[in-house]
């Protein structure tokens, strides 16, 4: 026969090994004992004890990484309430008619990770993002490395979370949040640190729970770091970012912890210092391969994909190789207009992909090079005297394997520009093909 465990024991036993479920089942049992069933002058204890494990076992059941980047889906992209509109109201603007709202196309858009960092070409856990400012750039624009397609939205998922404890709780709610006196739960830092998750992630209600870190803050004189963390992950989520910050800065006075300054982090973004510090660590280590794909990936999302592909390509002299590499310079080739490297560096990344969402990646930024070659298509038909577009086409369709065609094109090219080099070059290449057939 097994030994039989003591109920609380077991019931913190069930929470070590995540089984969440259980550990919750055996706690409300433990709180619907009579008075008389329970030892004596242990009554409060057990209760105490009992009634604080529920609390964090319904908490983890719904926990969720504050720390990560809030993922955002097309609701927040296109119903942004902190944007600003980029054109002045009809009959508003000082300008004068027939003048120009701004000036020249906008820059390509820089993707973020869910850790708020710049997009670097290398897969790290967790790491989806991007926030394409446009419905039509979430739809077309071509994936880098870590781009993720679209997702669900944040504010969704603290909506789920607000629902959490009637889905675990088919009677109701296990703490009724309006009847609570938080000031008398603040006088007990055990109690009122689960109890402040509780209120945090099971029930989402931000507003209770600033009351109680406020509270609780104040009863430890200022001096808990802890509660100042929590008081700024409610500004966060309430949209109060320099409050926030206050809060984040005041905690790291009193107690040095990575936790906090991720959270600090989340609220930087600033990409362009972020690529100065990058510049500080090559000065340090010129072979640093995150500095390295940082700066190269700033660089093509500012619309210099030359200058990217040779930070892209020091990484393959250093020995880096993998898929989201050969995709990045497959990505800068293409918008270079180097195209006769771009196909084949699709191709090695294809080669390298390690599971399907990497394949469908460069499948999706391979599906751009053949409506690339449509569009030359139909620019060598409306401009013939130009040779840009006949050589163009007549690369890819080189790299596609449909020969005739690439022939056909650098003809043409050639008559329109007879000097040109690169076209001679491929005429002869093709004719020392057609040869050996």
């Amino acid at each position: 026969m097994g030994l039989e465990l003591e109920p609380l024991f077991q019931a913190w036993s069930y929470f070590r090994r995540r089984k969440f479920r259980q550990c919750s089942d055996l706690c409300s049992q433990l709180l619907e004992r009579p008075p008389g069933e329970q030892e004596p002058d242990s009554e409060y204890t057990v209760f105490q004890a009992a009634w604080s494990l529920k609390t964090r076992a319904l908490t983890e059941m719904v926990y969720v990484d504050e720390i990560d980047m809030d993922q955002e889906g097309i609701a927040e992209m296109m119903l942004d309430e902190n944007a600003i509109a980029q054109v002045a109201r009809p009959g508003t603007s000082l300008k004068l008619p027939g003048t120009s709202q701004g000036g020249g196309p906008s820059p390509a858009v820089r993707p973020v990770t869910q850790s708020g960092r710049p997009i670097t070409g290398f897969v790290r856990p967790s790491t989806q993002g991007g926030r394409p400012s446009t419905m039509e750039q979430a739809i077309k624009t071509p994936r880098t490395a870590l781009t993720a397609r679209p997702i669900t939205s944040a504010s969704g998922k603290y909506v789920r979370l607000g629902t959490a404890s009637m889905l675990t709780n088919p009677d109701g709610p296990f703490i009724n949040l309006s009847r609570l006196n938080l000031a008398k739960y603040a006088q007990k830092p055990k109690l009122a640190k689960a109890l402040f998750e509780y209120i945090f992630h099971h029930e989402n209600d931000v507003k209770n729970a600033l009351d109680l870190a406020a509270l609780a803050t104040e009863h430890a004189q200022f001096k808990d770091w802890w509660w100042k963390v929590q008081i700024g992950k409610c500004y966060y989520r309430l949209g109060l970012y320099r409050e926030a910050e206050k809060q984040f800065k005041s905690a790291l006075k009193q107690q040095d912890m990575v936790d906090t300054v991720l959270y600090l982090a989340k609220e930087m973004n600033n990409i362009s210092s972020a690529a100065e510090y990058y510049k500080d660590v090559l000065k340090q280590d010129n072979t640093h391969v995150e500095a390295i794909a940082c700066i190269g990936s700033n660089h093509f999302y500012s619309d210099q994909p030359e200058i990217a592909l040779r930070f892209y390509r020091r990484l393959l002299q250093m020995g880096v190789y993998n898929c989201q590499l050969f995709n990045n310079v497959g990505l800068c080739c293409f918008y270079a207009q180097q195209y006769d490297m771009t196909l084949s560096s699709f191709e090695r990344a294809l080669f390298l992909a390690e599971n399907e969402e990497e394949t469908a990646d460069v499948w999706y930024n391979l599906g751009h090079v053949a409506v690339a070659r449509a569009l030359l298509q139909t620019a060598s038909s409306l401009a013939p005297h130009m040779y840009e577009p006949h050589f163009n086409f007549a690369i890819l369709s080189e790299k596609v394997g449909d020969l005739q065609r690439s022939y056909t094109a650098a003809q043409k090219s050639e008559e329109a520009f007879p000097g040109h080099v690169d076209t001679q070059q491929l005429i002869k290449q093709l004719k020392d093909h057609f040869a050996m057939l």
